[in-house]
């Protein structure tokens, strides 16, 4: 039994090779470096006043910035799922966060398009 938190991921199974799981930790942080961009993309955006109507500059803003905070806690559970399954040598879990980011981008996108017409 080991007393690092949060239990239900350290506490079962047995200690994979550090590498992996400073890999997952990288990994983690990547996705979290990314949702900062997401949010700083938001700020950034409301900020300048992007030429188009200002509802749909705020309503991409507000988009931009629900999908950080969004990614950040899916990349919180990716990371653990992830954890648990390498100390219960079970199979990866799928990668549902890539669904996420897709969407966001896409959005985004669509909105951009219709801000700049």
């Amino acid at each position: 039994m080991t007393d690092r938190r949060p239990h239900w991921v350290y506490g079962p199974g047995e200690e994979p090779d550090p590498r992996f799981t400073l890999a997952n930790e990288r990994t983690f942080l990547a996705w979290v470096r990314t949702a900062l961009a997401m949010l700083a993309g938001g700020v950034a955006l409301h900020a300048l006043e992007v030429p188009g109507t200002p509802w749909l500059r705020t309503t991409l803003a507000v988009v931009l910035v629900l999908f950080g905070a969004l990614v950040t806690v899916f990349a919180l559970v990716r990371w653990a799922r992830v954890e648990r399954a390498m100390r219960m040598r079970a199979p990866l879990p799928g990668f549902g966060l890539g669904v996420v980011m897709t969407l966001a981008v896409l959005i985004g996108a669509v909105l951009l398009a219709v801000a700049f017409l």
